[in-house]
């Protein structure tokens, strides 16, 4: 069995991948499996140039093909910020419920609705440096009280286009099957399926 390296040390994002990738004959495996801790600077100029820096650096790290996302807020009242600072916007050290209270307190003066969308780039990089990248977004709105308990991040403040409820709100099944990085993930998967020749 194929194994694949997500490059990522966030939990959440792990469980996402791990859920969407469960279908293929592919054992999924994580950077703490392997202790590696690595700090990378995003310094990209989008989405997909972080995605490329961060499946780069851990494929070259563990040898192993790695697929990696990056991913961002773009709320329509702030210029699309947060965007590639999502996790950022705080500052250092601040929590995901720090960062969702700092984007409300930011948004207080503009009038609602507060269109928004996330947005998400994912790569997959071989150890010799191929790499193939893909796309995907969710539509919405932000919300100013927090609904729903499960996913991570600006979850309980996104309210899903069409749906009346917040990412956190939907089950995992259920987001994977709508959200910006299920749909970056399935645009992905026809290369993932030839490069590591899975059937």
């Amino acid at each position: 069995m194929r194994s694949l390296l997500i490059g990522s040390l966030n939990r959440g994002k792990q469980a996402e991948f791990n859920a969407l990738l469960s279908g293929l004959d592919l054992q999924v495996v994580f950077p703490q499996a392997f202790f590696l801790e690595l700090e990378i600077e995003e310094t990209g100029i989008d989405y997909t140039e972080n995605a490329q820096i961060k499946a780069q650096a851990f494929a070259r790290a563990s040898r192993m093909w790695t697929l990696a996302d990056d991913t961002g807020l773009e709320v329509e009242a702030l210029g699309g910020e947060p965007g590639r600072y999502s996790r950022r916007i705080a500052g250092p050290g601040q929590t995901d419920a720090d960062r969702r209270r700092f984007l409300l307190d930011r948004l207080k003066p503009h009038p609602r609705l507060w269109v928004a969308r996330f947005c998400c780039a994912a790569v997959l990089a071989s150890p010799g440096g191929e790499v193939f990248r893909a796309e995907g977004s969710c539509l919405g709105e932000i919300i100013p009280d927090e609904r729903g308990t499960g996913g991570f991040g600006y979850d309980p403040i996104f309210l899903v286009q069409g749906l009346d409820r917040t990412m956190a709100e939907l089950s995992m099944a259920e987001k994977n099957s709508i959200s910006h990085r299920a749909r970056a993930v399935k645009a992905i998967l026809p290369v993932l399926r030839q490069q590591l020749g899975l059937v």
